[in-house]
């Protein structure tokens, strides 16, 4: 039996959670006296988690952020203590394990590398919507920036690189974490058209703006793993990723992406410039990054190495 708890989100959410955690907890240890192995997922509110997890073994613990971003006073430590309490943490990078053992003192012998699987789902929704006209219009290549447009995620390197690319449309499509105004004036510089949809896009609509992608731009300041970068995966794109995190594995170890410098717009810049005039180029990282999706970082792959896991502890 496996089970998952997870966290909460947002300032509504983790005020509820904080509420109800020890109960969920007391309610999770039942279960947990049952199982075979309890596979924690998610846990939020780290400081309290870190003193309440049931004594049930063994435990498992997907570290998908290893260190948070901003984190809370007294979150990193309750994180690392988590993460020490475990009998296996799993990370979906090498670079996480790195850190697990330099950041968080987490034993080596303790650490699994499973590459998180591609959203290889995405791929066939039944409702999947077309573009907008204006963006079916488009000819030529498009260069997608997708997700929450956040500082950390480099928006603003972006729109700087892009100024030294020719024959593209750049597309920006996500919610506004930022100054739009900003964007907006850094976008005005670009010799290129930039199209922003500055809002939340569904899941039916992710599909087309993919497809139509003919290089996708991951340009973070920082990150440990990314969900565009699953996405562009299973759609088979090329992507272009900064050095951070565990995004530069990609194109190291498997030769499916470019990989610059973060916060390095020139650098950046020539990335997209080589790739928006070489099509043969793209084609190579495309099919690169469908043969990744379908080996290392699919789900079959992901569940055969966690079932090995699991049989190991049991």
């Amino acid at each position: 039996m496996e089970l998952f708890a997870g966290g909460a989100r947002g300032k509504l959410g983790r005020a509820a959670k904080v509420g109800r955690l020890p109960l969920d907890m007391a309610r999770l240890g039942r279960f947990a006296r049952a199982a075979d192995v309890v596979h924690y997922q998610w846990l939020g509110l780290e400081e309290l988690s870190s003193r309440l997890l049931p004594r049930a073994r063994p435990r498992v613990f997907t570290a998908h952020d290893v260190v948070p971003r901003e984190p809370r006073r007294g979150q990193t430590a309750a994180f690392g203590r988590i993460a020490r309490a475990m009998d296996a943490v799993v990370v979906h990078s090498e670079h996480g394990a790195e850190r697990l053992r330099s950041s968080l003192g987490v034993p080596p012998e303790r650490i699994r590398v499973i590459p998180h699987g591609a959203f290889e789902h995405l791929t066939r929704l039944p409702s999947e919507r077309p573009l907008p006209a204006e963006l079916a219009r488009v000819e030529g290549p498009v260069i997608l920036f997708f997700g929450y447009l956040s500082r950390y995620k480099g928006v603003d390197v972006l729109l700087d690189a892009f100024a030294s690319v020719r024959g593209a449309e750049l597309w920006v499509a996500g919610v506004p974490r930022v100054d739009m105004d900003e964007l907006r004036g850094l976008a005005a510089r670009a010799p290129g058209v930039v199209r922003f949809l500055p809002r939340f896009v569904a899941d039916e609509e992710l599909p087309a703006l993919f497809r139509r992608a003919d290089v996708v731009a991951l340009p973070y300041r920082q990150i440990d793993q990314s969900g565009v970068l699953y996405t562009a995966l299973a759609f088979g794109r090329p992507l272009v990723v900064t050095r951070v995190g565990g995004l530069p594995e990609l194109a190291d170890r498997h030769g499916a992406a470019v990989a610059v410098p973060p916060e390095d717009p020139e650098a950046l810049g020539e990335a997209l410039a080589r790739l928006v005039a070489d099509p043969a180029e793209r084609d190579r990282l495309a099919e690169a990054a469908s043969r990744v999706a379908r080996e290392e970082y699919s789900w079959e792959s992901s569940a055969r190495r966690h079932l090995e896991l699991y049989r190991e502890l049991v």
